[in-house]
């Protein structure tokens, strides 16, 4: 079979689909009529006429099937005018050519009033247009498959853009601060710690760039993303910036978004550790609740009082507003997001779906 589907002669699907239905379709229609004249108690031979009007409708409806493809996105009351005619032409050939069958089999078989011939005429007419509906509604149904497979490949397209753009969208300040930091390094002449801080940048920026980001990675790769992070603001702060970590045994091969974390790790290192002369502690714990993985990142900074009334602060909290977002799009209802003060300092709360690989890989076969 796969040999023959890629032969260059071989018929697009479509076509396929068309002639197994044209032929199915006539096909059906001489079997009926061959046992309705046995019903009736016609001659054994009676077989051939009905085979003509099957042989005749499958013939002129062909020709209706290239003027519907011709006529093709004409408003519909336009093409319904256009095609009256035809059919009526067609129906009067199979008429024609199926009552000259009939008379030359049994003389005394064809229609005797006149009646009786616009009964005829009107049973070809019944036929044809049967045809042609039933033409229309597979073409517009296939139609409408395009139009709404075209469509969700646009809000698939728009999905992954927005998620690139949030993926992609770094801190300016992480980068000036930095830049700053190896230009002071450079003034005083540390030149062995510039280097450092240059190479950690350099690893840090070609992981976050090089990394697909409709991709997920397992918490232990988010992690090690996020240490080559912290690597870089250590040479920064020094002994001011101190990371704890907590994170459960069964969570480490958890599937989350890339580079999920970074984002809140700076926001805190930002307000809570580079506003305090002792600098601070930052926490990143990891917890599997039921069919959820729960992520904190918690600080011991000063807190933020605008987040008393549950609304972060217009033009702060870029990182978190990313995050929330980046969540919202990949999980919707799934997933959740909440900051909130503590005694002393941040807890920020990330919720979303528990999976690893391997109960990923499942619910993809499911799916399909």
């Amino acid at each position: 079979m796969a040999i023959a589907a890629s032969h260059p002669l071989a018929l697009p699907r479509r076509e396929q689909l068309f002639w197994l239905l044209h032929i199915g379709g006539w096909t059906g229609y001489f079997s009926l009529g061959y046992l309705s004249a046995l019903a009736y108690g016609k001659p054994a031979g009676y077989w051939m006429v009905p085979l003509t009007a099957a042989i005749t409708g499958a013939v002129v409806t062909l020709g209706l099937r290239l003027l519907l493809r011709a006529c093709w996105g004409q408003p519909p009351m336009r093409l319904l005018a256009i095609m009256v005619l035809p059919v009526l032409a067609s129906s009067a050939v199979m008429d024609r050519v199926t009552r000259s069958v009939l008379i030359e089999f049994c003389p005394t078989c064809g229609p005797d009033s006149r009646l009786a011939y616009v009964a005829y005429a009107f049973t070809y007419i019944y036929v044809v247009l049967a045809w042609v509906g039933l033409y229309l509604g597979v073409k517009y149904y296939r139609q409408l498959q395009d139009e709404t497979q075209r469509a969700l490949a646009a809000r698939s397209m728009a999905h992954q853009a927005q998620l690139k753009m949030l993926r992609y969208q770094l801190n300016p300040h992480f980068l000036f601060n930095t830049l700053n930091a190896i230009s002071t390094l450079i003034l005083d002449r540390d030149n062995a710690t510039a280097n450092r801080m240059v190479q950690g940048l350099s690893a840090f920026l070609r992981h976050s760039l090089d990394n697909d980001p409709m991709q997920r990675v397992t918490l232990r790769q988010e992690l090690d993303a996020l240490t080559l992070y912290l690597g870089i603001e250590k040479i920064r702060f020094a002994e001011r910036l101190r990371v704890e970590t907590d994170i459960d045994a069964d969570c480490w091969r958890a599937l989350l978004p890339s580079l999920l974390l970074q984002p809140l790790v700076e926001n805190a290192i930002k307000y809570a550790v580079a506003r305090e002369v002792a600098g601070g502690t930052l926490r990143i714990q990891a917890r599997r609740e039921d069919a959820q993985l729960v992520l904190k990142v918690i600080d011991d900074g000063p807190g933020c009082a605008a987040l008393e009334g549950g609304e972060l602060p217009p033009g702060k909290g870029v990182g978190l507003r990313n995050t929330r977002e980046r969540l919202n799009v990949l999980y919707g209802d799934a997933g959740g997001f909440a900051v909130h003060n503590l005694t002393r300092g941040i807890e920020v709360c990330l919720r979303l779906p528990f999976e690893t690989a391997a109960t990923a890989i499942d619910r993809a076969g499911h799916e399909d």
